[in-house]
């Protein structure tokens, strides 16, 4: 009788806490996703959708470890300059198309020849890719890279179907709209500005998952919109609360609250290739005049501390370089001596996209005031946004200053600092690989530090090789280092199963609804 007992309470305790499957989760999101095709996301809400519908040969989990993904298994051959890869079997795209090495040799292919956006993660790193049988593939690189398997753990490493790829291949703008993957949800529909529908994937590899039938990402510009709907019970799920609604949230007993730090940095980008802040002295005093713990303290309210580094201190590679500690009558004294006593700029920002992201705008224009500095603040609408301050196009390149975040999905800092500050990378070179350095810099010295960062394996070497490369950019202010960011997720009490990564990812494979 008491074994009977003891299985019987086993059994419960398990139905209780067992997964269950249906529903529909509605995540709340500041602003629309840019791109569904994965050579070309730039951003973090794009990569959250993407996740659903795309894997990898690899990826990496909440402690930002390299796992298997539609690689069961891998070796690492030819001192570090060869990668062969074994396949899972029986795994089908959404539109049928088997997965096999052909399909991977297929989408890397399609990456290289249209040169999508994010191509110089493996740009000069991939020399070739081999099938060497059906289910096992062989990746070559020019030479060893230690960060090679994050590379493929991000967007830019997803298997697109090799059905869609023909399809759709010739227009990238049509491939973002079809996005045909592997993954547990599958693409139905994107309505721009309002929402996108994701529903399961019925014969979706992984045995048993997902447990949801729907995912529907809304378009929620309001920040305070979004958590009156998650309280309300309008909606599920949504991150980045203001600040100042965190205590109360966490006394919710309906809701619940996740915070996790992130690799994400915040930053002022400067244009460097126009006067008045291609004068070094003029960036430095905007770094002196903003008080970074004050925003910090005060506006972020904990969720985020002050940088003083490009890199956040999550990242790999991370050096302390102490930064710019509150100084006002420095920066009086160097715009003075740079002949800017009453100098007039302008900052456009996102409104939405990153916590308080206006608000901080703002913050910064009282500052900057008060050393002087006339602001005018000008938000823009996310889209509009992102397609000005990542434009190739000369007359676009009028903005002086731009509030923008970073977050490098390989969680090591060559990925902040190649397409972030290498000179390849600035907008208005026609050869570049990772087109972001959209403030103009160049710095010989931090080219070939960026260049040995990239292919060094000698941990000892590579970690110096990060501190001189950051502690140039930091002397240099291309930006003006406000904060990193944690990041806060709210929550209905019954959504279970849902993991946040310091990457901000936010992984719905496996969550459950206990209704």
């Amino acid at each position: 009788m008491r074994r009977f007992v003891v299985l019987l309470v086993a059994l419960l305790t398990v139905a209780i806490f067992a997964a269950k499957y249906g529903g529909t989760v509605r995540f709340l999101i500041g602003v629309d996703v840019t791109t569904l095709l994965p050579g070309n996301i730039p951003d973090s809400i794009s990569t959250i959708v993407g996740m659903h519908i795309f894997e990898g040969l690899v990826d990496y989990d909440e402690n930002l470890r390299i796992v298997p993904a539609l690689a069961e298994r891998w070796e690492i051959l030819d001192n570090g300059t060869a990668y062969v890869f074994h396949l899972r079997k029986n795994v089908k795209f959404h539109d049928g198309a088997d997965f096999n090495a052909h399909a991977v040799k297929k989408n890397f292919d399609y990456l290289f020849s249209a040169n999508l956006r994010n191509v110089g993660v493996y740009k000069g790193i991939i020399k070739e890719v081999q099938v060497i049988d059906d289910y096992t593939v062989k990746i070559v690189l020019f030479q060893p890279n230690s960060a090679f398997l994050y590379r493929l753990a991000q967007s830019s490493g997803w298997i697109v179907s090799p059905q869609a790829i023909e399809k759709f291949g010739h227009d990238p703008a049509l491939m973002s709209k079809n996005p045909v993957g592997t993954g547990p949800f599958m693409f139905k529909e994107w309505k721009a500005g309002e929402s996108v529908e994701l529903v399961k994937n019925p014969n979706y590899w992984r045995q048993g998952l997902p447990y949801l039938d729907r995912i529907i990402f809304r378009v929620v510009a309001e920040d305070v919109s979004r958590v009156n709907q998650v309280r309300a019970g309008d909606a599920d799920l949504m991150y980045n609360p203001p600040p100042a609604l965190l205590a109360a949230l966490e006394q919710d007993k309906s809701l619940q609250v996740k915070v996790v730090p992130t690799v994400r940095t915040i930053f002022i980008g400067l244009n460097t290739s126009r006067p008045p802040l291609n004068d070094v002295r003029v960036r430095q005093a905007l770094n002196y005049a903003v008080d970074k713990e004050k925003l910090c303290k005060v506006l972020m309210r904990g969720l985020a501390k002050p940088s003083d580094s490009p890199l956040s201190s999550m990242t790999f590679g991370y050096f302390s370089t102490g930064g710019y500690p509150y100084d006002p009558n420095k920066a009086k004294q160097l715009l003075k001596e740079a002949g800017y006593e009453n100098l007039k700029l302008e900052l456009i920002t996102p409104k939405g996209r990153y916590l308080n992201d206006y608000e901080t705008a703002v913050a910064i224009q009282g500052m900057l005031k008060e050393v002087g500095v006339t602001v005018d603040v000008k938000p823009m609408e996310w889209g509009s946004y992102v397609s000005k301050i990542l434009s190739r196009k000369p007359e676009d390149w009028d903005y002086q200053m731009f509030l923008l975040g970073w977050a490098p999905g390989t969680a090591e800092g060559h990925q902040v600092l190649f397409p972030l500050f290498h000179s390849s990378n600035r907008m208005d070179s026609p050869n570049a690989t990772m087109p972001y350095n959209n403030y103009f810099y160049s710095n010989p010295k931090v080219d070939e530090l960026v260049q040995k960062i990239g292919l060094e394996i000698d941990e000892k070497k590579l970690l110096e090789y990060f501190k001189e490369a950051q502690k140039i950019v930091v002397q240099d202010a291309p930006w003006i280092f406000l904060y990193e960011m944690n990041i806060a997720a709210v929550m209905r009490k019954e959504l279970q199963g849902v993991k946040i990564y310091p990457t901000e990812r936010v992984n719905l494979a496996e969550a459950w609804v206990d209704r």
